[in-house]
């Protein structure tokens, strides 16, 4: 027993150094000295037969045996959180880490009333935000990097090799600045916008494609003069008169000093909130019931 929790610690401890680069800011994060902290990884890799890291006066690096090792180390790290999570899950208790992906124009969900519902329930359970495209977070979430996501696809698209719940179902708006002149306009459609520079998503990205397969179908081209990744950094290219965007109906709002016109044609948007085909932890099976989403 004790010779497995030596083995777990000189796991974390080789986690921590390869993430901070650092041993010294490796022990302050586990709390260790780092003359232990050294002493321990210097036994592992006897034990391995293999340095883990080439170390420097100015920095610390993995060595390729190191950089070989760090994901399994990672997984067994994880495996061993959720046996104990499913432990204390047994007895009644909600514990360890809940690891959330989100798309950067969630609007399905309060997400911020959520988790503070959440924390307020299970005040035990580390909770961990990751923001990212669709595509990437299906990706995560399948690797179990992630134990849930927050997705946006276009209408015509499923999230492939997860679980899910459809959250809910909304039409983009045009974004314009307060003083373009299509703010004042009632409603506008996709040719009149195809004349517009456009700030929008990275190409290939689900958010994007909703976007670009709108005006494909009605045979439209347009020009995106910006690409960015958050909806933040777009309000405020929209905001300096520089281009026009498209956002979902319910997202937009969200936005300060833009406005927004309903589009006759506008393309439509799924969210979704997915997890692994291998189940749910019980801290995320938790989040799903504060959500109220069934799990089927």
């Amino acid at each position: 027993m004790h010779d497995g929790w030596v083995e777990l610690q000189q796991m974390r401890y080789v986690v921590a150094v390869a993430e901070t680069g650092s041993f010294t800011r490796a022990a302050q994060r586990c709390l260790v000295v780092q003359s232990a902290l050294s002493h321990q990884i210097a036994r592992l890799e006897r034990e391995l037969g293999a340095r883990l890291f080439d170390r420097t006066s100015r920095r610390v690096r993995l060595t390729a045996a190191g950089a070989a090792f760090l994901p399994a180390a990672r997984q067994c790290l994880d495996f061993a959180e959720r046996a104990a999570a499913e432990v204390a899950a047994a007895v009644g208790e909600v514990r360890g880490r809940l690891s959330l992906g989100v798309i950067p124009t969630v609007a399905a969900v309060d997400l911020p009333a959520a988790l503070r519902e959440f924390r307020r329930r299970y005040p035990q359970v580390r909770v961990g935000l990751r923001m990212a495209a669709s595509h990437e977070l299906v990706e995560q979430v399948r690797q179990g990097a992630l134990d849930l996501a927050f997705l946006g696809l276009p209408v015509t698209a499923r999230p492939e090799g997860v679980r899910g719940h459809e959250l809910a179902r909304d039409r983009h708006v045009a974004v314009v600045a307060p003083g373009h002149p299509l703010a004042g306009r009632s409603s506008v459609d996709l040719a009149t916008l195809a004349a517009e520079q456009f700030v929008d998503f990275t190409a290939g990205t689900p958010g994007r494609a909703q976007s670009d397969q709108a005006f494909a179908a009605a045979g439209l081209h347009r020009e995106v003069a910006f690409e960015v990744t958050t909806a933040e950094l777009m309000a405020g290219l929209i905001r300096e008169g520089l281009g026009v965007a498209m956002l979902p109906s319910t997202y937009a709002p969200q936005l300060s000093g833009v406005a927004t016109v309903p589009v006759t044609d506008a393309p439509g948007r799924v969210e979704h909130l997915v997890w692994s085909t291998a189940g749910l932890t019980p801290a995320a099976a938790a989040f799903l019931e504060v959500l109220g989403v069934p799990v089927s």
